[in-house]
């Protein structure tokens, strides 16, 4: 890796001086976010300032590396960090000069932002959970950051047509949806030896594709012949004139689901017979003294290790405050071995705790995480920040928030499943995989532009549950929180009970707010 950095660092002088040129008109919007995604870079809607993308290998961040961001965020007066629904963490409002020092800063410390947009493999995706949950199969944790290596190991040498997104999930509520990617691992044994279910060919964004699953289990050890052999019939059979036609799961459209299959072994086996990519990755040491404690508590996880908990942090939108990281991180120089995950759902896990630890981890985390099922809704970072967004998502959500504590009534705040919320219809917010998602649009009324946004209902990504949720049509902004107050309250069972059930009053609700 370090010749890897040595190349990064080289290329810094070259993304400085595109990105000047885009400042001074240089150069379009879209021939920027060409060249900049590939670094993990994009101008923010006033094509001034910019975000960057620091990739964590699938979400697992030691101690040391969420110092570094705390400090670079500190250094550049960046007020909040965000946490993606890919495992990573974006800074925005920079500078083309912090961009530069920052990708520099980051690199001594083992994180990267190549490749964390772009035509590139973006970060593996891995259950947060994995190693210490109790419904695990087997931990594949060291699988998703040696596959996350392996991509990185090769960085700018890739030629993609589109993003490919990769998964491993340690167990069959796929927590890192496995089973709507480009490709995806689902753990599960047999005869009880480990291997992966493997799901290949789905996406999310326009034109959602649920992925097929490989009529065969595979060896954990052989997952990389299969990353690979995916890649390069990506490469050969990818469309690179259309990129609305672009993903993998389009190759699908194109060749049928049994040929794609087929097509799909073919390239993989043959990876093998080339050999040198088993991988049998040093498994993790969870082992650590537990201390039982007697806690109820929605945030605190109880893991398979006895006497040992997870804690988990959800900043609402997924936007942690830097003072409030600062605390946090004070709070685990007091813990022994700590270990910090990034969550699929833009938040963040601590795990591996003793019951005191946990104690004292829930305790100050109490003013930074929401704790109800709609203050851990996800959101993307929308307008005005996104360039390519539509809707002011982030103050969507938290309005949404705002107005369900006003009606006094703090069940209400669970009743209403989390939203998946997206400023446009790219899914940054997952919202087809959720219970209750919104996508951003505008819409003509009388002649005028209206914020709306479309509602999607019945989502789901769990193994044999998977769907894509139905649209119930669009909605204007203003009238979101009133009509979801009315769903909450009229709920009195599980949810998709209530909407399979109760279809007729559901639809009387909204139909008021219809537009």
């Amino acid at each position: 890796m370090n010749n890897l950095k040595q190349i990064l660092l080289e290329e810094i002088p070259n993304l400085k001086e595109t990105t000047l040129k885009f400042i001074n008109g240089e150069i379009s919007k879209m021939e920027y976010k060409g060249f900049s995604g590939g670094y993990g870079i994009y101008a923010q809607r006033d094509k001034k300032s910019f975000m960057i993308r620091l990739r964590l290998s699938s979400g697992v961040i030691s101690k040391l590396q969420l110092k570094k961001v705390y400090q670079i965020a500190s250094k550049y007066k960046v007020e909040k960090i965000h946490l993606t629904t890919r495992q990573a963490i974006q800074l925005h409002g920079l500078s083309v000069d912090d961009l530069c020092s920052i990708m520099e800063e980051a690199l001594h410390k083992d994180i990267y932002s190549r490749g964390a947009g772009g035509n590139y493999p973006r970060n593996v995706g891995l259950s947060p959970l994995s190693g210490i949950d109790i419904d695990d199969a087997f931990d594949v944790t060291p699988y998703a950051v040696a596959t996350d290596k392996h991509f990185m190991s090769k960085i700018t040498s890739y030629h993609l047509p589109r993003k490919l997104k990769v998964s491993f999930s340690s167990n069959y509520t796929d927590t890192s949806h496995c089973t709507v990617q480009d490709l995806g691992f689902i753990a599960t044994t047999k005869d009880n030896s480990p291997y992966f279910r493997v799901f290949v060919g789905g996406g999310l964004g326009r034109n959602p594709k649920i992925a097929l699953e490989l009529d065969e289990l595979i060896k954990p050890s052989d997952v990389l012949y299969y990353v690979e052999g995916l890649t390069k019939m990506f490469i050969d059979y990818g469309n690179y004139e259309n990129k609305n036609k672009a993903r993998v799961r389009y190759m699908v459209e194109e060749l049928g689901e049994k040929d794609f299959l087929e097509k799909f072994k073919e390239y993989s086996n043959k990876e093998k017979k080339i050999g040198g990519l088993d991988l049998y990755p040093q498994p993790i040491n969870y082992n650590k003294k537990g201390v039982e404690i007697d806690i109820s508590d929605p945030r605190l996880i109880k893991q398979g290790q006895s006497g040992l908990y997870s804690v988990y942090i959800h900043p609402i939108g997924g936007q942690l405050l830097t003072k409030d990281l600062k605390s946090l991180l004070n709070e685990l120089d007091k813990v022994k071995d700590p270990m910090i995950r990034l969550a699929m759902t833009e938040g963040l896990y601590v795990i591996n705790l003793d019951g005191n630890e946990a104690k004292r981890i829930l305790e100050v985390s109490k003013s930074i995480s929401g704790t109800s099922s709609l203050e851990q809704s996800v959101s993307c970072i929308g307008v005005p920040i996104c360039q390519m967004g539509i809707q002011n998502t982030q103050k969507m959500l938290n309005e949404i928030i705002d107005y369900f504590k006003e009606q006094k009534d703090d069940s209400l705040l669970n009743k209403i499943p989390k939203l998946h919320i997206s400023g446009c219809p790219n899914s940054c917010g997952v919202h087809q995989i959720g219970k209750i998602g919104l996508s951003g649009k505008m819409k003509n009324i009388d002649g005028k532009s209206v914020d709306a946004f479309e509602l999607h209902i019945g989502g789901d990504c769990e193994f044999t549950k998977t769907k894509l949720g139905y649209s119930l049509g669009d909605y204007k902004a203003c009238d979101i929180p009133k009509m979801l107050v009315e769903i909450a309250q009229a709920i009195d069972c599980d949810f998709y009970e209530y909407i399979s059930k109760n279809s007729d009053k559901l639809n009387e609700i909204i139909a008021k707010y219809k537009i």
